[in-house]
């Protein structure tokens, strides 16, 4: 039986270790730039933006967690939940940590009125993939994902545009 909980403080070295673990699972073991200190501070500081649930067993050991924000469809004129991160440990997967996490991410999203859970997973992830279609979950067929960072980021967001607003203005 899995026990879902929001994170505490207590949680984030957990938290980073679990985010170390999965960027290792997903063939990117150094691209984890995360420190205590500034999972810290997105999670707990003032205003958070950024959530946290944790999967336990029984006995009250962690498990897996859930990392998530809120986003917002222009469609349907509400928010949804985007789901950053969900994360079993190995030895933990198949006690239902993973649908537990998942189902109290979608509790949250029914009881608030949002209109959609949604995240990405690799294309070669297949388990996951199994796994989210057993529950119901289905693919964005005709979407790709794109991504501006690093230096591509610095070079298109440093340069001048004609209608720039200064970026503290957006909040």
């Amino acid at each position: 039986m899995s026990v879902i909980r929001p994170a505490t403080e207590h949680d984030v070295p957990a938290i980073l270790r679990m985010i170390h673990e999965l960027a290792h699972y997903e063939k990117e073991p150094d691209a984890v730039r995360n420190t205590p200190e500034m999972l810290r501070q997105v999670l707990f500081g003032e205003n958070p933006r950024v959530f946290a649930a944790m999967a336990e067993n029984e006995a009250g050991d962690v498990r897996g967690f859930a990392l998530w924000f809120l986003n917002y469809s222009t469609w349907e004129g509400v928010h949804g939940i985007y789901l950053e991160d969900l994360y079993v440990s190995p030895e933990a997967r198949g006690e239902g940590h993973g649908k537990a996490l998942l189902q109290h991410l979608a509790a949250i999203a029914v009881e608030n009125g949002y209109a959609r859970v949604e995240w990405s997973v690799l294309d070669w992830n297949e388990p996951s993939i199994n796994f989210y279609r057993r529950l119901g979950a289905r693919p964005m067929d005709g979407w790709s994902t794109f991504r501006l960072t690093g230096d591509a980021l610095e070079k298109f967001g440093g340069a001048p545009s004609a209608t720039a607003v200064p970026a503290a203005a957006h909040g």
